[in-house]
C-alpha cells in the first residue's frame, strides 16, 4: 500500500481539537514514546505503547488499522509482523511522519500505507479489519466524537475482530486520588511539581488536547454501547521506583495494590472488545 491522503468533511455534532494542535512538535516532543521514537528512529517502543501492542496480538496475514496513527511505529511493526497495516491520522504532520519513516523502513514482511482521515468517518469499508488499535486516542476526542469512533471501528471490523485500546490518565486517578497526591507533595515541598490541574503534569500541551479522560466502567459501558461483546477493561500503572521511608511506601503499596484504593491511583486503563460473529 501506499501514502493516501484523505479528508473526511467535519461534523456540527460538537466540538473538535483543532488538527493544527497535532505539529511535528507535538508528536517528536509529547506525544507517548517520542523519546524512544528519536533515540532508536522508531525501532522500539515505549514501554506503555509495547503493553498496548501486545495486548493486540497482531499475527501474520492479519489486516490492521491503527487509528490516530502519529508517528508511524506500530504501523510498522504491524508489518514487520506480516500483517497487513494501514495508519490514519487527522494531524497532517502525522500523515508525514509516518510516511518518512515507512520510507526508510526495512523488513516489513506485509503491505503498509496511510491515510490522513478522521477516526469519526474511517474511508473504509465494513467488516474489513481483523484488529482496530487506539492507541492513546480516546482521551483527546469529545464524548460525541468517542461515540462516533467507536462506531466506526465497530464497523470496519471483522465479525471476531478485536478493538484494543490503551488511554491515560485514568479520569478516577485525576478527580479523587490526584488531589490527595498533590497534597501530600505539596506538605513535603514539591507541590509547585503538581500543577492545579492534573491534565498539565509532567506533558503541559495536555491541559489543551485531553478532553475526556476515561474511567474504566464508563469506557467499558461505551464499549458495550457501540455494539461490542467480550468486553474487558483492566487498570494498571507506570513502574514507581521511587527512593521513600517506610510509611510513604506502605500508602504506596495500598493505594496500588489493593481494592478498591488501586480503581483510584492506578493511572493506565487497558480496554479489548470483539465483535461479535
Amino acid at each position: 500500500m501506499g501514502t493516501t491522503l484523505i479528508r473526511k468533511p467535519s461534523s456540527d455534532h460538537g466540538p473538535s481539537l483543532p488538527p493544527h494542535l497535532y505539529g511535528e512538535d507535538y508528536f517528536l516532543s509529547a506525544c507517548e514514546g517520542y523519546e524512544e521514537f528519536l533515540h532508536t528512529h522508531g525501532e522500539h517502543l515505549s514501554r506503555r505503547l509495547q503493553a498496548a501492542f501486545s495486548v493486540a496480538e497482531v499475527r501474520p496475514g492479519m489486516r490492521v488499522l491503527d487509528v490516530g496513527c502519529g508517528r508511524g511505529e506500530i504501523v510498522r511493526h504491524c508489518a514487520r509482523l506480516g500483517a497487513c497495516a494501514i495508519g490514519v491520522d487527522y494531524a497532517e504532520a502525522a500523515v508525514r511522519l509516518s510516511a518518512d519513516l515507512l520510507r526508510r523502513a526495512g523488513g516489513l514482511q506485509a503491505p503498509a500505507g496511510l491515510a490522513q482521515a478522521d477516526a469519526k468517518f474511517l474511508p473504509f469499508a465494513s467488516l474489513v479489519f481483523d484488529r482496530v488499535l487506539m492507541f492513546d486516542v480516546v482521551e483527546h476526542l469529545f464524548p460525541w466524537e468517542l461515540r462516533l469512533a467507536l462506531q466506526e471501528a465497530y464497523r470496519v471490523l471483522k465479525p471476531g475482530g478485536m478493538l484494543v485500546i490503551h488511554t491515560a490518565p485514568n479520569r478516577w486517578y485525576d478527580a479523587y486520588a490526584y488531589p490527595l497526591v498533590r497534597l501530600v507533595r505539596t506538605l513535603q515541598g514539591l507541590g509547585h511539581l503538581y500543577p492545579p490541574n492534573p491534565r498539565a503534569l509532567n506533558v503541559p500541551i495536555n491541559e489543551a488536547v485531553h478532553v475526556n479522560e476515561q474511567g474504566p466502567l464508563g469506557l467499558w459501558w461505551a464499549l458495550r454501547r457501540a455494539g461490542f461483546r467480550r468486553v474487558k477493561v483492566w487498570l494498571t500503572t507506570p513502574p514507581q521506583n521511587r527512593q521513600e521511608g517506610w510509611i510513604l511506601r506502605a500508602l504506596r503499596h495500598i493505594a496500588f495494590r489493593w481494592i478498591p484504593f488501586r480503581w483510584f491511583f492506578e493511572r493506565e486503563i487497558f480496554a479489548v472488545a470483539v465483535r461479535p460473529e
